[in-house]
């Protein structure tokens, strides 16, 4: 049974015809474009009457995608950054924590 739906970005579909899993990029609906990402990460364009024709049923993102998503991208550099401030922050604690110690042992020889 082909059920039509409409293209959304981020949304992943499941073509019945060819049996290809793909997530839509973008939408342009003043040029009636869909930009599509497969699997293998090809991308491809195609027109909203072609897309019409899809056997379509909405999938969830497939396990183990990595993709060039740039978004899980951008999120990924953030926890790096703040891994690295915390392992900072960290470090310059301990530190402190050494100096404070230090100055208790000069303290105790006056």
């Amino acid at each position: 049974m082909s059920r039509e739906y409409e293209p959304v970005a981020g949304q992943w579909y499941e073509n019945g015809e060819e049996n290809e899993s793909f997530r839509v990029l973008s939408v342009d609906e003043d040029a009636e474009l869909v930009e599509i990402e497969y699997l293998d990460g090809e991308i491809e364009e195609i027109d909203l009457d072609t897309w019409a024709e899809f056997d379509l049923e909405k999938i969830e993102q497939p396990e183990g995608w990595s993709g060039s998503d740039d978004e899980d991208e951008d999120e990924d550099e953030d926890e790096e950054e703040e891994d690295e401030l915390d392992e900072t922050w960290d470090e310059d604690d301990d530190e402190d924590d050494e100096d404070i110690d230090e100055e208790e042992e000069e303290g105790d020889n006056y």
